[in-house]
């Protein structure tokens, strides 16, 4: 019963993430000044959906990645630099929203992980190598 319970819940989950809510005004919309919204769209490719995770704002179809878009337009419309706007959203979400986080004591396992993996890789491959020429 517990096992039924559980695989229901994960099946559902999907269904309960979207609410009945209209979209937040500028989701959708794109900007009447063209210089504008290729900013805008710029920028939303290089931010991540909080609730998708995988998916930038711009490709997603959660809410949450509907009212970025729609805050990321409304302030570039304002005039807002697009640097501004990302360090803004960055202040309010962390740096898991951006998909080039800074390098800080959180993140720096991310920006060495692939190096030291490497480097262990290159070290495996030469004592391998070492070996069959014995």
């Amino acid at each position: 019963m517990k096992r039924a319970a559980l695989l229901l819940a994960i099946v559902a989950a999907p269904a309960l993430g979207q609410s009945n809510q209209a979209a937040a005004p500028m989701a959708n919309v794109q900007l009447p000044d063209a210089a504008k919204e290729r900013d805008a769209k710029a920028l939303m490719e290089t931010l991540r959906c909080v609730v998708c995770q995988g998916q930038s704002i711009a490709d997603s179809d959660a809410e949450m990645a509907g009212d970025m878009r729609s805050l990321v337009r409304e302030r570039i419309a304002k005039g807002e630099t697009p640097d501004r706007v990302r360090d803004w959203l960055i202040e309010r979400y962390g740096d898991y929203v951006s998909y080039d986080p800074p390098l800080s004591g959180a993140t720096a396992p991310l920006w060495i992980a692939p190096v030291a993996l490497l480097v262990i890789g290159a070290l495996v491959a030469a004592r391998s190598f070492k070996r069959r020429r014995r």
